[in-house]
């Protein structure tokens, strides 16, 4: 089991005066969030955002090559101006914008690339989409993203750049980082996917680094009408190149004609003019969509970290938090148990909150390394692995203790506290933290007899035998 320190326990006593919240759920008792409270429904789709449809239909122009195309140059243009940069491309998903992204920072087969452990895996899989390898390291268990001083142990002659995910919507440790790039000659490419309109000393993620990356999955908390990506930048030349990269290396632009001339090898991954101007109607009222989360999330936030068994999401005083996604991690010190329980508790802990009616779940039970992708036989037929000096970390808990222990300790709550009108619902949820913790005791018994196996080895379990039906030898 990792043996990652457990962070310190908030000081803030256990809420006193209040009555009895009574049974867990779990056990019998009546369930802390009503049933009436309903999750509502991400992303909200408006007449405006229709009538914006609409328009796209009625007007016939659906792609980027169509003649007088407005919508997609538009978004590019707003979205620039919202993260700050000069020059924005917008593409087909999140992913795609990755690839193009270390394509044109000039990423080739075999050059290494720095990647967090701790991600979705378009993090790292972009990298190999370019017979590229990438370079894993263990993240800072507080904010769950790189830090400077791994990103610099991990650099080697072969390295060319680095992607920086900005972890649930909170951005890292930019300037530290940038300061070792620049000490190295590396890019660094932003994955912002989760952090649309999120702050680092007052500049917005997407234009902290070489160039940035979103993504508009209608999961996201800037959405479109399916799948869509953004690639932000301030170097002309480098948006030029993304640009032709995601139409088959033309250099064509929109309002003029295509000369179906490819002048490096590129993809399709353009965008289309419906999910442009659905995000566009989504973008207008974005900022304050964005000020009326943080006040529904911040008092529930505040809620749960006055209680000792948990360590509530948080962000330092020198930048915002998008709030996309919200881990909570739990505390055994706090209900009188030592490390080895931090598992089992967890899994009883998230367990009597979904009773309670909090879907809390797992999410990302498996380091990157310990993806199947990433192994020996992986990738595109054991390629990058086939090329020379390259082959695959350990996904194994000594060679990441810190994700492995975020693994094991957390749990994440999703989309429904996206919605503008969620603070009610966020009450109930903080109304049943607070019950699980008057209920420590009888947690903290559960933890030490429950049956537990962690979450990657399930993981790892459940994706040998996907792969056995699926691929029989």
């Amino acid at each position: 089991m990792p043996t990652n320190p457990t962070p310190t326990a908030p000081t803030a006593p256990a809420p006193t005066g209040a009555p009895p919240r009574g049974k867990l759920a779990m056990f019998g008792g009546s369930r802390a969030v009503p049933r009436t409270a309903r999750i509502a429904k991400w992303p909200v789709v408006t007449e405006e955002d229709q009538e914006a449809v609409s328009r796209v239909l009625a007007s016939g122009r659906f792609t980027l090559a169509a003649h007088g195309e407005e919508e997609i140059p538009a978004l590019e243009q707003e979205w620039a101006a919202e993260a700050g940069t000069r020059h924005c491309v917008a593409v087909s998903n999140g992913t795609a914008a990755l690839s193009l992204a270390l394509a044109a920072v000039g990423i080739e087969p075999g050059d290494e690339v720095i990647v967090p452990a701790f991600s979705f895996v378009a993090t790292a899989a972009a990298p190999m989409h370019l017979l590229a390898v990438p370079v894993f390291v263990d993240v800072d268990p507080d904010t769950f993203n790189m830090t400077a001083a791994a990103v610099e142990a991990a650099i080697t002659p072969r390295t060319r750049a680095v992607v920086v995910v900005h972890l649930h919507g909170l951005p890292a440790d930019m300037d530290e980082i940038n300061a070792v790039a620049r000490k190295y000659g590396l890019a660094v490419v932003e994955d912002a996917a989760q952090a649309h309109g999120a702050l680092y000393r007052d500049r917005p993620a997407g234009g902290l680094g070489t160039v940035g990356t979103f993504s508009l999955n209608v999961s996201k908390n800037l959405a479109t009408c399916g799948e869509g990506g953004l690639v932000t930048t301030d170097d002309e030349g480098l948006a030029r190149r993304v640009a032709a990269l995601r139409q088959f290396g033309e250099l064509s632009g929109t309002g003029t004609p295509r000369t179906y001339i490819s002048h490096m090898l590129g993809w399709n991954n353009k965008p289309n003019a419906i999910q442009a101007a659905f995000t566009r109607s989504q973008l207008r009222r974005f900022p304050a969509d964005l000020l009326r989360r943080e006040r529904n999330v911040r008092p529930f936030l505040d809620r749960v970290a006055a209680l000792p068994g948990f360590l509530a999401p948080h962000h330092p005083a020198d930048r915002t938090h998008a709030w996309h996604i919200l881990r909570f991690r739990v505390l055994p010190a706090a209900f009188g148990l030592d490390d080895r329980y931090a598992g089992p508790l967890r899994a009883a802990v998230q367990r009597a909150l979904r009773a309670e009616g909090v879907p809390a779940a797992p999410y990302q039970s498996l380091p990157l390394p310990a993806q199947h992708m990433f192994r020996a036989d992986g990738g595109f037929d054991a390629w990058p692995w086939r090329l020379a000096g390259t082959r695959p970390q350990s996904g194994e808990p000594d060679a990441f203790p810190a994700v492995f222990r975020v693994i094991e300790d957390s749990f994440a709550l999703q989309k429904a506290h996206l919605h503008p009108d969620a603070g009610p619902l966020l009450a109930h949820y903080a109304n049943a933290f607070e019950k699980v913790w008057e209920n420590r005791d009888e947690l903290a018994r559960l933890a030490t007899t429950l049956p537990y196996t962690p979450p990657w080895e399930e993981a790892s379990a459940a994706g040998r035998a996907e792969r056995e039906s699926a691929f029989p030898a």
